[in-house]
C-alpha cells in the first residue's frame, strides 16, 4: 500500500537511459536547427504536482524532485535545483552528463548568459513556461547574442515512446454544504472583478481556480483534488470550461452545462482566436506563454497580472470555515492517536521513518473520511529532520533512536477541509540545547498565534514576530513562516503568506500556516506548525482601525518535555495552557480510552 510512496534514489539503469536519451534529444535538436533546449519541471498550468505524462524532466535526467529544470546544449547540460534537492539530484543524476547548478545562486537565465555563443538558437516549449519566464530567457539569450525560439511540439514528446497517457480522473461536484456558494453567485463576483480590471474576459489557467469557480473537484494529480482544465469567463456572456469530456459523467456534465459551455481542451485555441481586439486578462503566475502568443497573434490585447479568483478563493466563507474546523477535529484525533502510539513504540528502537508515515496515514484512514494526504509526509529523525523538505526513501530511511528529535510534517485532504500540521517530539531525553531551540521556536509560534494587527497588514509585516526569539540568539530559519491553505484544494495556496516576501494583506477568512522552525545541519530539526484562521479582533476603546487576530484551527499536543518553562513569559505560558486545555476538551471525547489517558498527561498544565 505504501511501497509506491518511497523511492530508491540510486538507479544505475536510469543513468544509462539518461545518456541515451540526451544523445537522442541532441540529435532531434540538431534536426530542428536548434543549439539547445530548456526543460522545466512543469505542465501547461504550472501545477505543484504534475501527472506522470508531464514528468519530462524526470524522464530525461532521472531527477524526481518537485522543482527544477534542465538546459541541454550540444556540448554540455545542466540541472538546476534549489537547496532542498542538492543531495537527491547528486544521487539520481549522471553527473558525467549534467552539471548540478543551484537554482537560486545561478538561475537558468544567468547560466545561459555565461554559456551561449553568438548565433545559437535555444528552443523552449511555450506551453511549459509563463511569459515572465520566457521573457527572462529571451533577455539572457539576447545578451549572449543568441535567440530563444518557441517550438511547435515538444521534442521530448517525440522521443518519449512509452509516455503515459494524460490522466482521466473522474470529476465530481463539490457539494454546496462544503462550497458555501453556488457557481452562479461566484461568476457574478468574478465578472465584477473583470470589469474593474477593464478587461473583456478572464482566461482561468489555474485549475484550482477552475475547480473553485465551478464547484468541482477531480483526481488528475497527486494530493490535490484537481481536474486539469481551463476556463474562459467573458465580462458579458456565457463562460466556457475546457475539459476532457471523458472525465464527466452525465450528472457532472449537466450541472456544468447549466452555467457554462463545456468544451474540449483543444477548443481553447480556436476560441481565443475569436477575441480579436479584445483585452484578455491572464494570470501572471500560471498562464502559459503560449496563451499570450495566441491572443497577441489573433489581434487581442493581453493584460497580465493576478487572477482575481485567487484572492476570492483565499477568503473562506462560513461553510468553508465550518468545514475546516470539523476537518481539524477529525484530523486532530488521528494525530493524537498517532502521537500516543509513537510515544509508546518509539523508545523500543524498532520504528523507522517509513513506519511512522504508514502509521499516521493509517490512523487518518480509520476516520473513513480521508480522501488523500495533502502532500508527501516529511518524517525525519535526527539529522534527517534538519533537511527542511526531507522526503524519506528506502535508501535514506533511518531507525528512530533514543535521545533524538523526530519531526513529522503531514496533512490530509477531507471533503470539508485541508489540513497541515508539524510536530517535533523527543524520544528519550533532550539536551539543554534542544530545549532552548525548541522553546525559541515555540515562542515564535505563540507570537504569531497571539498577534493582533490592523486591517491591511501583510504577512511580511508579521513575519519578524516568528523569528525574534531566534534572532536574539543569533539563529534563524530559511523558509517562510506560513503559507495559505485551500478548502479541499491545494495545501499550498496563494496569494497570501507570512514571509519576508508576503506582500498581500491578510484578510478575515484566510487560512494560513504558522510554522517557525530551527534546523541544525546534520543534527536535528525543529518545527511547530498549526493552521490559523484570520478573524476579527474586538476593538479596544479609542481604536482608529479595525483589528484582526488569528484563531488556531489545529488541535494536537505540543511536546511539553522539550519546553524550558523558565524561558516563557506568563502570557506565553497562559497561551500554551489554554491551547492544551482546548485540545484536551475537544479531542479527548473523540479518541479511545488509552489515547485519552495519554492526552491528559500530554496536555497537563505547566
Amino acid at each position: 500500500m505504501f511501497e509506491a510512496r518511497f523511492q530508491t534514489f540510486e538507479d544505475t539503469s536510469q543513468r544509462a537511459e539518461s545518456a541515451a536519451r540526451i544523445a537522442a534529444l541532441r540529435a532531434e535538436l540538431k534536426r530542428r536547427g536548434l543549439s539547445g533546449f530548456v526543460v522545466p519541471r512543469a505542465d501547461r498550468q504550472q501545477n505543484e504536482y504534475v501527472p506522470a505524462s508531464e514528468e519530462r524532466l524526470a524522464w530525461l535526467t532521472g531527477f524526481t524532485g518537485s522543482a527544477g529544470s534542465a538546459i541541454v546544449l550540444s556540448n554540455r547540460a545542466a540541472l538546476f535545483v534549489d537547496g532542498r534537492y542538492t543531495v537527491q539530484a547528486g544521487e539520481q543524476v549522471d553527473q558525467a552528463i549534467f552539471e548540478i547548478v543551484h537554482l537560486v545562486e545561478n538561475p537558468p537565465d544567468k547560466w545561459l548568459e555565461a554559456n551561449l555563443s553568438a548565433g545559437m538558437k535555444v528552443g523552449y516549449d511555450p506551453w511549459l513556461h509563463t511569459t515572465d519566464s520566457a521573457e527572462k530567457l529571451t533577455k539572457a539569450c539576447a545578451t549572449a547574442g543568441a535567440v530563444l525560439v518557441p517550438v511547435d511540439g515538444n521534442p521530448i514528446d517525440t522521443l518519449w515512446t512509452d509516455r503515459p497517457a494524460p490522466p482521466l480522473g473522474p470529476v465530481v461536484l463539490h457539494a454546496q454544504r462544503y462550497a458555501g456558494e453556488n457557481s452562479v453567485e461566484k461568476l457574478k463576483r468574478i465578472r465584477m472583478e473583470i470589469g474593474k480590471l477593464h478587461a473583456d474576459a478572464l482566461v482561468i489557467s489555474d485549475p484550482q481556480n477552475v475547480a473553485w469557480t465551478f464547484n468541482i473537484r477531480g483526481n488528475d494529480v497527486a494530493h490535490t483534488p484537481l481536474p486539469l482544465s481551463f476556463a474562459l469567463v467573458p465580462r458579458e456572456g456565457r463562460p466556457a470550461v475546457y475539459i476532457d469530456g471523458r472525465k464527466l459523467d452525465n450528472e457532472v456534465r449537466h450541472a456544468l452545462e447549466d452555467i457554462a459551455d463545456v468544451r474540449e481542451p483543444s477548443d481553447l485555441v480556436r476560441d481565443l482566436e475569436n477575441f480579436n481586439g479584445k483585452t484578455m486578462r491572464l494570470d501572471q503566475a500560471s498562464a502559459a506563454d503560449a496563451l499570450t502568443r495566441l491572443i497577441a497573434d489573433a489581434g487581442g490585447k493581453v493584460a497580465r497580472g493576478a487572477d482575481p479568483i485567487s484572492l476570492m478563493k483565499a477568503v473562506k466563507n462560513k461553510a468553508e470555515i465550518a468545514g475546516s474546523r470539523a476537518a481539524h477535529k477529525r484530523d486532530g484525533s488521528a494525530v493524537a492517536r498517532f502521537l500516543a502510539w509513537f510515544d509508546k513504540e518509539a523508545p523500543n528502537g524498532k520504528l523507522t521513518e517509513i513506519d511512522a508515515v504508514a502509521a499516521l496515514e493509517g490512523f487518518r484512514r480509520e476516520s473513513g473520511a480521508l480522501k488523500d494526504i495533502s502532500f508527501p509526509t516529511i518524517s525525519g529523525s535526527g539529522p534527517n529532520g534538519a533537511i527542511v523538505h526531507y522526503r524519506v526513501t528506502h535508501k535514506s530511511n533511518r531507525r528512530i533512536r533514543r535521545n533524538e528529535l523526530f519531526l513529522i510534517d503531514s496533512g490530509a485532504q477531507y471533503e470539508d477541509g485541508t489540513t497541515d500540521i508539524t510536530r517535533t517530539v523527543i524520544v528519550g531525553k533532550p539536551t539543554a540545547e534542544m530545549r532552548d531551540r525548541f522553546t525559541r521556536v515555540l515562542k515564535g509560534h505563540i507570537a504569531i498565534a497571539t498577534a493582533v494587527f490592523p486591517e491591511n497588514t501583510s504577512g511580511a509585516q508579521l513575519d519578524p514576530l516568528a523569528r525574534t526569539a531566534l534572532w536574539q540568539a543569533g539563529l534563524d530559519f530559511d523558509h517562510g513562516t506560513g503559507h495559505g491553505v485551500g478548502s479541499y484544494l491545494s495545501v499550498h495556496e496563494g496569494p497570501a503568506r507570512i514571509s519576508k516576501l508576503g506582500t498581500v494583506s491578510l484578510r478575515r477568512g484566510m487560512i494560513l500556516s504558522n510554522e517557525p522552525g530551527y534546523y541544525k545541519t546534520a543534527a536535528y530539526g525543529i518545527r511547530i506548525e498549526n493552521l490559523v484562521l484570520v478573524i476579527a479582533e474586538p476593538e479596544p476603546k479609542g481604536a482608529e482601525k479595525p483589528l484582526n487576530a488569528f484563531e488556531t484551527l489545529t488541535l494536537a499536543p505540543i511536546d511539553r518535555r522539550l519546553i524550558d518553562v523558565k524561558m516563557l513569559t506568563p502570557k506565553e505560558r497562559a497561551w500554551l495552557n489554554g491551547y492544551h486545555k482546548r485540545v484536551r476538551d475537544v479531542i479527548g471525547p473523540l479518541v479511545d480510552a488509552k489515547t485519552r489517558k495519554w492526552l491528559q498527561k500530554a496536555t497537563k498544565k505547566i
